[in-house]
């Protein structure tokens, strides 16, 4: 399937986030709470390139919880469609964006021009948050521990609280987001 075909079996903003049953409060929660900062120029170049969004996640992921809000602010400023897809409703897709090379980590937005054509993507994470979770990764036990779930779990959420309360992860997604895009103006 190509891209725009990919683009048009998404859900809009909206109806993604009305179908959110997980994280929901917490999305809406940086939604509502992050300015993004002004930039006219880049805005504006941006604004001309006419790109769309595919956006790969699911609900329970919390760097989706992180992320797509501040996304979204982005794309409100420029007028730039987002379609968003349920990653394991779409396998075939998520599979063409594996991290690494083998892992199907959320969320990847893959930004494409008016023919469908990939442009640019971004994802899973911002730099600033991956220096972050990969510092309490590494404090976990081993993967076969008998306590490693528990504390698995105790990560996850800290990391999802942390992403909550702490603007600076908004400021690091936007700026790794306005990154990759400059990469194509």
């Amino acid at each position: 399937m190509e891209l725009n075909q990919w683009y048009k079996k998404g859900l809009s903003g909206i109806d993604y986030i009305e179908s959110m049953d997980k994280l929901k409060n917490s999305s809406l929660h940086i939604y509502r709470s992050f300015t993004p900062p002004t930039d006219n120029s880049f805005l504006q170049s941006l604004k001309k390139k006419n790109l769309r969004v595919i956006v790969l996640a699911e609900d329970w992921c919390g760097h989706c919880m992180l992320n797509i809000p501040i996304l979204l602010r982005l794309t409100e400023q420029v007028d730039m469609p987002v379609r968003f897809l349920r990653r394991d409703e779409n396998l075939e897709l998520m599979d063409q964006y594996l991290t690494n090379g083998k892992s199907r980590t959320i969320p990847i937005f893959i930004f494409i021009d008016e023919n469908g054509n990939e442009v640019t993507k971004w994802g899973p994470l911002a730099d600033y948050t991956k220096q972050f979770t990969d510092k309490h990764r590494a404090k976990l036990p081993a993967k076969d521990a008998e306590d490693y779930d528990e504390k698995f779990m105790d990560m996850v959420k800290m990391t999802a609280r942390t992403f909550h309360d702490d603007s600076s992860f908004w400021d690091g997604v936007y700026t790794s987001l306005k990154e990759q895009l400059q990469t194509v103006l």
